[in-house]
């Protein structure tokens, strides 16, 4: 067994007994959802850092830069910018103070839109716990030069997430993202000189990429090189501004202020890690890319993991390959509790069973995490593309979810039509036109019919109907309003 790997483990161990002895002290739904409402900033820093920074950014994020090269960071802007926006929302989130998105959709738009958000955020969600599995398995596999396969990888992934996520809920994820989320600073921090400068510097990653690898956007980049560009972007920012994992952090904090405190410097968190992983994987695919494949499915996800184990010294690589699995860990178990307390909240508790008893309640959730971790693990043994399948989890929650949400925190003339019309054609159309990609015969590169990111047909869908369903019908009532713009005292 390598030095890697046993380190790595007793590390995951350790989180193992921590989580365990928090998990004793969980008594009420409220603090197994929204761990009691008492995050400090401190801590929400790190969990909102490891919320967002996942198997996309480590895995997907550097198999795109290594066949796109600096133009991978179109993937990560369209996030920090929905992060300079949600600043402006972050307290007005937490004074709402609910559980999840569905709370929002509901009270401004009606049981039906609380119904068709859940679905759409459980079919999101579970796609994205199942790509973190896969890059699980993927990570165990090259730490380990192939004694560990990725099946078994991908399972011993699974184990852990779903074990650490039904012990202690909010509690044991904001308190498992605190080490990962300080050990993912510092592992960038401390990576990039020795790849930078293992791969000879600038002038050695020129001579030996294509120019491309170094435009603002790559023209081998998709069909519609900018098209793509900005549909990443446009995908990552619209999942951001309407992540129910966020939102519970934010209904977790201690106060709005703690909230807003902490959106601030998550922000300088995510640019930094981002943009640092994006550095790392160019450099080292440069000075290895001679070991991968890019025909090979997920081959140029490899990258960084190989860069750890071959570009920097042993402590700096171990602290990068423990970054890695933190963010499969960490991220998993934020999408993992997300559908659990949707499907416990927005669907039991609000349509069959309102007066549940919250330790029952609590013990009931656990079963259901277990199970759609079983189920998301069922997924992962057909995925093939890490960036493939994240791009769709995005775009289907970013369409269907997203801007019915932010219209209703922000927009005083949405309506109730519009609401639901949004919800219900993003998710129909992104669903059809990602059905389509899949029929013979019709052309679709990367996953794109006729060349087209799906984001691009399913946005117009949501958003022309929120704005034309809306302005067509009557305007709400202003005690609809009230909770939502209070009046000034």
């Amino acid at each position: 067994m390598s030095s890697y790997l046993i380190i790595i483990l007793a590390y995951l161990l350790a989180l193992t007994v921590l989580n365990f002895v928090r998990s004793r002290k969980i008594k009420s739904q409220e603090q197994f959802m929204v761990a009691g409402r008492s995050l400090k900033w401190q801590v929400m820093v790190f969990t909102l850092i490891c919320t967002w920074i996942g198997s996309g950014t480590f895995i997907s994020g550097a198999e795109f830069a290594s066949k796109s090269g600096f133009s991978a960071l179109w993937l990560s802007a369209g996030a920090w910018v929905g992060i300079i926006l949600i600043y402006f929302l972050a307290a007005k989130i937490h004074t709402f103070g609910q559980y999840t998105v569905g709370d929002v959709l509901e009270v401004r738009y009606g049981p039906a839109a609380r119904l068709f958000g859940a679905i759409a955020l459980i079919i999101s969600f579970i796609s994205i716990v199942s790509y973190q599995f896969v890059a699980g398995g993927f990570i165990l596999n090259v730490i380990t030069d192939g004694k560990i396969s990725e099946a078994t990888g991908t399972l011993i992934a699974a184990a852990f997430v779903i074990l650490f996520t039904a012990l202690g809920g909010m509690v044991a994820i904001a308190y498992t993202d605190l080490p990962n989320g300080i050990i993912i600073v510092l592992a960038c921090l401390l990576a990039v000189p020795f790849v930078v400068a293992g791969a000879g510097g600038l002038p050695a990653a020129k001579a030996a990429l294509e120019p491309g690898y170094f435009a603002v956007v790559n023209t081998h980049f998709g069909v519609h090189p900018w098209l793509k560009a900005i549909g990443y972007s446009l995908s990552t920012m619209f999942l951001l501004l309407g992540v129910q994992s966020m939102y519970q952090k934010f209904y977790s904090a201690k106060s709005g202020k703690d909230a807003k405190k902490a959106v601030a410097w998550w922000t300088v968190g995510t640019i930094f890690v981002e943009t640092i992983v994006v550095v790392i994987a160019v450099f080292a695919f440069s000075k290895l890319k001679g070991q991968i494949d890019l025909s090979i499915p997920k081959a140029g996800g490899k990258v960084v993991l190989m860069a750890a184990k071959q570009l920097v010294p042993f402590p700096v690589g171990v602290l990068l390959l423990a970054a890695a699995c933190a963010v499969v860990i960490s991220t998993g178990m934020n999408y993992l509790l997300s559908p659990s307390t949707t499907v416990m909240r927005d669907i039991y508790q609000r349509f069959l069973k309102k007066n549940a008893d919250p330790k029952k309640m609590v013990a009931l959730q656990k079963v259901l995490i277990v199970a759609i971790g079983v189920l998301a693990f069922l997924l992962a043994t057909q995925l093939k593309s890490v960036l493939e399948m994240s791009f769709f989890a995005y775009t289907i929650y970013g369409v269907a979810i997203t801007p019915a949400l932010i219209a209703a925190l922000a927009w005083k003339r949405v309506t109730k039509a519009g609401g639901l019309a949004s919800i219900i054609s993003g998710t129909v159309v992104c669903i059809a036109f990602f059905a389509l990609s899949k029929i013979p015969g019709i052309p679709a590169p990367d996953g794109d019919p006729w060349g087209i990111p799906i984001i691009y047909p399913a946005l117009i869908a949501s958003l022309g109907a929120l704005f034309i369903v809306s302005l067509l019908t009557p305007k709400p009532k202003p005690e609809e309003l009230e909770r939502f713009f209070p009046k000034p005292k």
